[in-house]
């Protein structure tokens, strides 16, 4: 589809860039994992972390971070990302429960909801990100004896290529209700590459369905540079951030979808750590400010 979809997250590509942050993501997952007020449980995450050489040294416990929830990197970032994981899974198996048997996750990096949310009967999940990717996640997974608790079709295929052709052939029937995660994807991608996306995935829903996604304000980019969080997570463990976003204006895919017909909303994730009593708050050169949570429903006739 486009070629900053070409360093798709996950573990390929380890050495730098989008493949990097999928093994960022892991190791917040695992510390939140291990928290003593977590909020989301995932046992699988520190394997892929000490799996991967670009993240072996990496800390997956607490304890093990210099500072401990002070530090921007593995603190508040972490945290934030131990509260997406929740509200995410909540919407998916919310959604399942409602009727949406297809589960597609894109750009799924290594993500295991497959193996650890508990899925109602007869719900199938798409794992859609490059052959690499899948790969590497089959083997750290295989070699834990992990056993999914939904039927789980990996799907080999990148977002700037024809994923649609290879999703359908994997057996995902676009008229029946299906519930998409695009988490941690958007940013990177160029304005029309969004839109085209979003496109694509209504034309693959049928009434019924539901998506949920996570966005950046684009004016919040620029200011992105100053927060401790930037500053941390390329000096900790030298991933640049703003080098991987795509810097332009961003489209109106909530609206793009409401014109769609489409039922959605639009929350800041600080919504959800008041929700949740846990999560990161505000503070001065947020780099969470901008950072905005959609969820849609397509709703039946």
């Amino acid at each position: 589809m486009v070629d900053t979809a070409r360093r798709n997250s996950g573990a390929e590509g380890v050495d730098g860039g989008v493949g990097v942050t999928a093994l960022l993501v892991a190791a917040a997952r695992a510390i939140e994992t291990h928290r003593d007020d977590s909020l989301a449980q995932d046992r699988f995450a520190e394997h892929f972390v000490r799996a991967a050489p670009a993240s072996a040294g990496w800390p997956v416990r607490s304890h093990q971070v210099p500072g401990g929830d002070t530090n921007p990197l593995w603190g508040r970032f972490a945290r934030y990302f131990g509260l997406r994981t929740k509200v995410f899974d909540d919407f998916l198996l919310r959604s399942a429960g409602a009727g949406a048997r297809q589960v597609v996750l894109l750009g799924a990096g290594l993500d295991t909801r497959a193996f650890r949310l508990g899925w109602p009967e007869g719900c199938v999940v798409f794992e859609v990100d490059r052959e690499g990717v899948l790969a590497f996640k089959h083997e750290v997974l295989a070699g834990l004896s992990a056993e999914p608790k939904a039927a789980r079709v990996a799907v080999p295929a990148d977002l700037r290529d024809d994923w649609v052709t290879a999703l359908t052939g994997a057996g995902f029937d676009p008229s029946a209700p299906s519930v998409w995660l695009v988490e941690g994807v958007l940013f990177y991608l160029p304005r029309s590459a969004e839109t085209q996306l979003i496109g694509l995935i209504d034309r693959l829903s049928a009434e019924g369905s539901a998506l949920a996604y996570e966005a950046k304000l684009e004016e919040d980019l620029a200011a992105f540079r100053d927060s401790s969080i930037y500053t941390a997570t390329r000096e900790q463990i030298g991933i640049d951030l703003i080098g991987l976003f795509a810097l332009e204006q961003r489209p109106d895919s909530a609206g793009d979808l409401a014109g769609r017909g489409w039922s959605t909303s639009v929350h800041s994730p600080f919504e959800f750590t008041e929700r949740h009593g846990r999560g990161p708050l505000p503070e001065p050169h947020d780099a969470l400010e901008g950072n905005r949570w959609v969820f849609a429903d397509k709703p039946r006739s």
